[in-house]
């Protein structure tokens, strides 16, 4: 494992059998397209090294190319018993997504920011996290209110679609639909306060919405437009605030 310099805690680490499968995909991909791989490195819980998935979690890995479209196609599957989760990106267009703040920041922020790597010669990830953190550090409080309102437009239509399907009995698909609101209410809050999260559950429980019902959300969605507006940034406006964008 060429760890480029990014040293992993061996005896901690490998013991975990998804380690030794995300080695194995490092290997093979480097084996198949030695001239194509900038980086390989895992992101998502196994990363953070505290989570207690065992061998049956999720390994994420990324995958960053010298140039986009090589190296392999983006893909899922089960090897070995583990669920595999492969990200393919150019290691320009990489950087690029690291340096835009977007409404769903707060769910992909911790995959520029908390990585390790099992090829990284170059150093290219301390790159990205450091690409990353300069660009928060010269944002502007309009571009996080500006997201967080995008995010809770998308918020809003889920409690609405949630609302009427709960009316007309249809009670699954208005549970998935909540289960969206609640995830785009976090992401309001985490742009509000700029916090990011390791993935959407922990969103949802860090911002206090994992258990929240129908009239919960719509209180919080509530507040967050009010939040708007003070921020300068209604979620209301006339046509030609629409057409001006």
């Amino acid at each position: 494992m060429d760890t480029g310099g990014t040293e992993l805690e061996t005896d901690r680490y490998l013991d975990d059998p998804r380690w030794r499968v995300a080695e194995r995909v490092s290997d093979g991909a480097l084996r198949r397209f030695p001239a194509d791989i900038l980086a390989v490195a895992v992101h998502g819980p196994l990363a953070h090294g505290d989570d207690d998935g065992g061998g049956d979690g999720e390994v994420s890995l990324l995958l960053a190319t010298y140039r986009a479209g090589g190296g392999p196609a983006p893909a899922t599957r089960r090897v070995a018993g583990v669920l595999v989760d492969l990200t393919v990106a150019g290691a320009d267009d990489y950087l690029r997504q690291a340096r835009t703040i977007t409404p769903l920041w707060p769910l992909a922020a911790d995959r520029y920011v908390t990585t390790r790597a099992l090829h990284d010669p170059t150093g290219w990830l301390r790159t990205l996290r450091d690409e990353h953190l300069a660009r928060l550090a010269r944002a502007r409080p309009a571009e996080f209110t500006a997201a967080a309102r995008q995010a809770w437009y998308r918020g809003s239509a889920a409690h609405a679609r949630a609302l009427r399907l709960a009316e007309w009995y249809e009670t699954d698909q208005a549970l998935l639909m909540l289960g969206e609101a609640r995830l785009a209410a976090a992401t309001v809050q985490g742009l509000f306060s700029r916090t990011y999260f390791r993935d959407p559950g922990d969103a949802v429980r860090r911002t206090g919405l994992a258990g929240a019902d129908m009239t919960e959300v719509g209180a919080v969605l509530t507040r967050q437009a009010e939040e708007l507006a003070a921020r300068g940034r209604p979620v209301d406006g006339t046509v030609d605030d629409l057409l001006n964008g």
